[in-house]
């Protein structure tokens, strides 16, 4: 019996030394997990965005900003009794009552959507209501518990579709986005296009991060840190002023002949530097539509116009150079033995095999040599160099003035054009090049196409010596390339592209209607072929609108001290000096009134 006692006794003792053993153990070896548990239950986390950077011009004048208003939003659960039901509606009817232009139908859409048992938050009905609209019914919404009113703001373009190209635009955050980069869960709109794509990272600033520690009601007691979020403002290059005029020359409907409205790409360039001073493609659009959310007629609307306004031609547009690249053959040509003394007697066309090619004066230019070649755009005698200098070295030097590769430009998805030889069809097609391909390139015809950009940074060069990387971001370096080219070449050129504006035989000479010392190219893109058996050319003004060549012009003023480039693309415009001559004039004219150009 006694045996029996002691052995439970032992047991018990046994239990009760266990017992305090972890008792003892919970208190002083666990108590520091078991409160650094208990600190991880009780913190808590937000991430807020910043309000997105604003956007100005080289003057310092506001080109993208943010409006200020107010959110609305409504308290969850109020749909499960007919009195829930019945306070909900109410709360409809006085925002309907306040705010007239609001479709409440949407506001109970979007308020039916998010409700959940789930769901312990307000729920958002409406994002945004301006500050003005909002403010004299501020007091009676916040004084309502039912209503949770917070601090809103919407992007808005005060200069509408002027430089929308250049600027682009921001919208909703989407499921793309967010699978691109994470961060983007937490903004409510980005970047989509231009500027606002480019350098999104920087509008939208760093995320803000909030830890802090919450009683058993979830109510904030401390603070453990609080990082703010930041964003950056960024200042262009663009002049605000400059681009709305030039936008202005082309902001019509239709044009004289009551044919489609205007389409053109304008670049106004530092020389020296590569700012853009204005970049314009038209028509425009407005990105305002955007902010909201564009209807499906407004995107159809834009996507399915044959002038292409949301396409920015000044880097996405394609083009055959036409004649505005025979100043860079002229390079090649000089730098080559074999056509660096090259002259020729233009009678107006040449055969090749079994194809003749023609100039664009049929009774030809008689005896041409290269400055006469520039100033008249004698195509006989770039097409007999060609022939001498061979498509492998023409395009190698049209390399060095940046053909066939993107400019550098600060925006998003510029095009590199195509700047073809023998090796890029082989692999494009599996064939062959062919000697007509040759002549065709010397022309700026074929398969050689380039950006209105790219033209007006070669264009730059050849007054310059330097190829200039453009640059939109006021604060970004300015970089050059040296171009093989001497002072001497140079000016042989710079003085056939001089008499190209002011001797009397000049392709730009009736066009130009300006003072200032322009030097310029004109150049006529071909859209459709001239066959064969055609004896004489047909008038552009009776081709059918959308079957007249593209019009070029691209000059640098003053040619005695260069200082911008104007280059100027006219789709379907026809002869480069009479189509865009008198725009270009009035451009420089401007430049001349904001003090540019002296």
């Amino acid at each position: 019996m006694m045996i029996r006692f002691n052995t439970v006794l032992i047991f018990i003792l046994f239990v009760v030394a266990l017992i305090v053993y972890k008792v003892f153990y919970i208190s002083v070896y666990s108590s520091n997990q078991y409160k650094a548990i208990s600190k991880q239950n009780r913190t808590k986390t937000i991430y807020t965005s910043a309000t997105r950077g604003v956007i100005l011009d080289r003057n310092n004048k506001y080109i993208a900003v943010n409006d200020l208003g107010f959110s609305i939003s409504i308290a969850p659960h109020l749909q499960n009794s007919k009195q829930d039901i019945e306070k909900l509606n109410s709360l409809f009817d006085m925002i309907k009552s306040r705010f007239a232009d609001i479709d409440i139908n949407k506001l109970k859409q979007v308020y039916k959507k998010n409700d959940s048992i789930y769901n312990h938050k307000f729920i958002k009905v409406i994002n945004y209501i301006s500050y003005e609209e909002f403010f004299k019914h501020y007091a009676i919404f916040n004084s309502n518990k039912y209503f949770e009113i917070a601090p809103a703001n919407k992007r808005r373009y005060p200069y509408d579709k002027v430089a929308s190209h250049i600027i682009g635009y921001t919208g909703k955050v989407s499921q793309k986005d967010i699978k691109r980069d994470k961060k983007n869960i937490y903004f409510k709109a980005i970047g989509k296009n231009g500027i606002e794509r480019f350098y999104d990272s920087s509008l939208k600033g760093e995320i803000g991060t909030k830890k802090f520690i919450v009683n058993a009601l979830g109510k904030e007691v401390k603070t453990i840190s609080d990082t703010k979020p930041k964003s950056k403002n960024i200042q262009v290059t663009i002049d605000i002023e400059l681009q709305k005029y030039i936008s202005s020359l082309f902001n019509t409907d239709t044009n004289k002949n009551d044919e489609p409205s205007l389409s053109a790409a304008v670049v106004v360039m530092d020389i020296k530097t590569g700012e853009i001073l204005s970049a314009g493609s038209y028509p425009e659009y407005n990105p305002n539509i955007f902010v909201n959310g564009i209807s499906h007629k407004q995107w159809d609307d834009m996507i399915y116009n044959p002038d292409k306004p949301f396409t920015n031609k000044v880097i996405h547009g394609l083009y055959p150079p036409g004649s505005v690249i025979k100043m860079a053959h002229s390079v090649g040509f000089l730098n080559n033995p074999a056509t660096q003394n090259h002259k020729t007697r233009c009678k107006g066309s040449i055969t090749v095999g079994k194809r003749k090619f023609r100039c664009w004066k049929a009774s030809g230019h008689k005896k041409v040599e290269m400055r006469k070649a520039i100033r008249e755009s004698c195509d006989v005698f770039f097409y007999e160099a060609s022939l001498k200098s061979g498509i492998n070295n023409m395009a190698k030097n049209l390399s060095m003035f940046g053909f066939g590769e993107k400019t550098g430009i600060d925006m998003p998805r510029e095009f590199v054009g195509i700047n073809p030889n023998k090796l890029w069809k082989k692999k494009k097609y599996k064939q062959k090049w062919y000697i007509g391909e040759t002549v065709n390139t010397s022309i700026g015809q074929g398969d050689l196409l380039a950006t209105p950009l790219q033209i007006a940074r070669y264009t730059a060069s050849l007054a310059y010596g330097k190829l200039v990387t453009p640059k939109l971001n006021i604060n970004n370096k300015t970089t050059t390339i040296d171009i093989n080219a001497t002072k001497q070449q140079l000016k042989l050129i710079q003085q056939g592209m001089i008499d190209v504006v002011w001797h009397k035989k000049g392709t730009a000479n009736k066009g130009i209607s300006t003072s200032i010392k322009i030097a310029g190219k004109t150049g006529t893109a071909q859209t459709t072929s001239i066959a064969q058996n055609v004896i004489s050319r047909i008038r552009e003004q009776d081709l059918e609108y959308y079957k007249r060549s593209h019009a070029w012009l691209t000059t640098y003023a003053p040619y005695d001290n260069p200082k911008y480039v104007v280059t100027m693309l006219l789709e379907h415009g026809g002869h480069g000096g009479g189509a865009c001559g008198p725009y270009v004039s009035k451009i420089y004219e401007k430049l001349k009134q904001l003090n540019y150009i002296k």
